[in-house]
């Protein structure tokens, strides 16, 4: 998974995922708007998210998620993004505290530091584009009782790390945790 470079070949998939080849970039933010707001919240979206949002679409009513891809005002919204996300690996709140004096404190920078809320499968299962931090690329699945990360060497999915994997899972038409348990 390389987040600092665009794989023209990812770029493409995604257009075609998303069912946007004819539109010309008409529904996508733009390179200005994509760096505006990158500026305004110091960050650099990792690829090929940044180069998705500004050439293909920002946001689309179908999935994934399932209720839809949120466009990047509202997946910024009540977020941190330059704030470092503080897992590197899943945890089941509800089951434990982890390591944490303070877990009540981390589970609320888990929902809102370093990342971009990338939509809804409902039932507060939420997924999120990490921007800063040791995991900035991957895509969390973070719920009411926990976060898990989404990629095949995550232990949960076949799929591939990253807003590419997590998109090309999805457009197979494939079980989102469809490996063994992490």
């Amino acid at each position: 998974m390389n987040d600092d470079q665009v794989d023209p070949g990812e770029l493409a998939a995604l257009r075609a995922a998303f069912g946007v080849d004819d539109d010309g970039g008409a529904s996508a933010l733009g390179w200005e708007g994509a760096r505006a707001f990158e500026a305004r919240h110091g960050v650099t979206l990792p690829e090929p998210y940044r180069s998705f949002v500004a050439e293909v679409t920002d946001g689309s009513a179908q999935g994934p998620p399932h209720y839809g891809l949120s466009g990047l005002a509202r997946a910024a919204a009540s977020q941190d993004p330059d704030k470092p996300f503080p897992l590197t690996k899943a945890w089941v709140w509800e089951e434990d505290d982890g390591p944490y004096e303070d877990p009540d404190t981390v589970i609320e920078q888990v929902a809102h530091h370093g990342s971009l809320v990338l939509g809804t499968d409902g039932c507060g299962m939420d997924w999120h584009l990490i921007v800063t931090g040791p995991h900035r690329g991957h895509i969390w699945q973070i719920t009411g009782e926990g976060a898990v990360p989404f990629g095949a060497e995550f232990g949960c999915t076949s799929a591939r790390p990253g807003f590419a994997g997590w998109v090309r899972h999805w457009a197979d038409c494939k079980e989102w945790f469809d490996g063994t348990a992490a």
